[in-house]
């Protein structure tokens, strides 16, 4: 992540800027991350989720949509420990997670609507790098995505 906060970001693309207008928690040991987009569109089933933080990230920040439910996690430790190892900067969920404890100690920024210790079932039902949209952001594969304590800004590619 760059020394430029969320903040001066938004300030300096007034008007390219999108901003998150959705409060998230903070669940990672990382708080400031970037990278492009990567997307998954799922409801309460994180196959694909797992599927794509199991390939080489590449610095990538990878967006959930979960369609916002807390009936589940999509993503816990194990998929998270994956994540860094494969090169992940972080992942935003519009949904929920889990381990929060072990969340916390990785170096991978995570930033969810809550936490739910149930696991999603797999049913191999989402799809992948297709534009989603929430909290006011159309997230599109690609553009760069930067999150701190402040929040999240989508800049264009």
């Amino acid at each position: 992540m760059s020394a430029i906060s969320t903040a001066d970001l938004s300030d300096a693309n007034e008007g390219a800027a999108q901003v998150l207008r959705l409060q998230m928690r903070d669940l990672g040991g990382r708080r400031a991350f970037s990278g492009p987009i990567r997307t998954v569109r799922c409801h309460e089933d994180n196959s694909k989720v797992k599927a794509v933080l199991a390939a080489p990230g590449e610095g990538a920040v990878l967006v959930v949509d979960g369609g916002g439910s807390l009936n589940c996690a999509l993503v816990g430790d194990m998929i998270a420990e994956g994540a860094v190892k494969n090169g992940w900067a972080g992942v935003v969920v519009h949904g929920a997670v889990r381990d929060a404890a072990v969340l916390a100690t990785l170096d991978l920024g995570v930033k969810a609507l809550g936490t739910m210790p149930l696991r999603s079932v797999r049913r191999d039902q989402g799809e992948t790098d297709v534009i989603v949209a929430f909290g006011g952001v159309i997230f599109t594969p690609g553009d760069r995505l930067y999150a701190d304590e402040d929040g999240v800004v989508v800049l264009p590619a």
